[in-house]
């Protein structure tokens, strides 16, 4: 079912998204410190990337959690900020994540999509997935869109 802001989200997306357009261009400093790359966005839709290897392991050997909640995490904000107008920004007011499969060496793909894009409240899922198409884990996240004072400098 089409959401009531589903047409202002893809007017949003065509205007120059000031935090979109910065992911595209600079890295941020936890991509370049965990790996991840964002190659793909658009209006309410993201993609982050990373070759997960041993530098990602927990102390039993597999990709630690927070590892694939940091990919998750990117791939849903990045997501929401397609969908803000300018002047606004957000804050992620909540993150899930559930683990279905462990990871060892793989080639990670986090699709986060926007669900639900209220006008205070918004609802992202990511799902991500290894080279051979294999659900890994399953993210969702409740952004809080933040305008005038509380938008500045974020």
């Amino acid at each position: 079912m089409p959401d009531e802001r589903s047409s202002d989200m893809n007017k949003s997306a065509t205007r120059k998204n000031a935090l979109a357009d910065r992911a595209t261009k600079v890295r941020a400093p936890v991509a370049e410190l965990i790996g991840f790359l964002v190659p793909e966005i658009a209006s309410g839709r993201s993609v982050a990337t990373l070759e997960a290897g041993p530098q990602h392991a927990n102390p039993m050997g597999t990709l630690h959690g927070g590892v694939l909640c940091d990919l998750a995490d990117a791939a849903m904000g990045v997501a929401f900020a397609s969908t803000l107008a300018e002047g606004e920004s957000f804050t992620t007011i909540e993150l899930k994540i559930n683990f279905f499969r462990p990871v060892w060496n793989a080639q990670l793909r986090a699709e986060g999509k926007v669900v639900r894009r209220g006008k205070m409240i918004g609802y992202v899922e990511c799902d991500i997935t290894d080279e051979k198409g294999r659900l890994i884990a399953k993210a969702a996240s409740t952004c809080l869109v933040l305008h005038g004072e509380k938008a500045e400098g974020r």
